[in-house]
């Protein structure tokens, strides 16, 4: 790590923290984290050797959404932020894996969760899908020219939100965890969306079967999911486009 920030340097300049142990966790695409033992807590540690720029939120912006987020029981608590560096408390609980998505109680705890979270205050950062699918489209392979733009075309076609509100953008399986209420990890894309984006992305990256999705967009309005069945399927497009662009992109 000659030349980098190493955990050592960044723990000691947190009070309570400087003595404490450490050992980075695996399988993790796009963070380099860290977990951290101390006096019997125990902490997750993020730290980058650049300020983070769109299409994730900086380090400062993440913490403050993830803030907001903890208020209300859906997200650990911040233990120390800077410009390159977050630290929250280590959450435990039962990481969701898809045999969760068998059991309706989860899809009902997750369909009220996402409406709490639905109803967090406004971020300030609007989710530039098609602004982040050309940023992936400029890595990938001419070879793909023709998938690309067809990508391309289907998320700058797809629905505008009928309204704005806080969203996570990351819901796949490793980001969900009970504790046992169901709480969300990773705020790093979290910003102002439409909120048709998060349901999409649990239908979609998940692969819900039919019953699944529509059992779980009953949960999230109430008994009237079949209304809005038209209006995630077209949103579970755009997903489908910007995870497929974003695949490519990392080779």
């Amino acid at each position: 790590m000659s030349g980098q920030t190493t955990p050592e340097s960044v723990l000691s300049q947190i009070p309570g923290w400087e003595a404490a142990s450490w050992r980075e966790l695996d399988d993790c695409v796009t963070n380099r984290p860290y977990l951290v033992e101390a006096s019997g807590r125990r902490a997750v540690l993020k730290i980058d050797q650049v300020q983070r720029d769109a299409p994730f939120n900086s380090r400062q912006k993440e913490a403050q959404i993830q803030c907001a987020a903890q208020k209300v029981g859906l997200a650990a608590n911040v233990v120390y932020v800077s410009d390159t560096v977050l630290m929250t408390e280590y959450i435990d609980g039962v990481m969701w894996s898809p045999d969760c998505l068998d059991d309706n109680a989860n899809l009902e705890s997750l369909a009220s969760a996402l409406k709490k979270l639905h109803s967090l205050p406004l971020t300030g950062r609007i989710f530039n899908a098609l602004g982040s699918a050309r940023e992936y489209a400029k890595i990938i392979d001419e070879s793909q020219a023709q998938k690309v733009n067809e990508c391309l075309a289907k998320i700058e076609g797809g629905p505008r939100p009928h309204n704005l509100c806080c969203c996570h953008n990351d819901l796949v399986l490793a980001n969900i965890i009970n504790t046992p209420e169901t709480r969300f990890l990773d705020w790093e894309y979290a910003c102002d969306n439409d909120p048709f984006f998060d349901l999409a992305t649990i239908v979609a990256h998940n692969e819900l079967t039919q019953e699944q999705s529509d059992y779980f967009l009953d949960a999230y309005f109430e008994g009237d999911g079949i209304r809005w069945r038209e209006q995630l399927e077209r949103q579970t497009d755009v997903y489908d486009a910007l995870l497929w662009l974003w695949e490519q992109s990392r080779g």
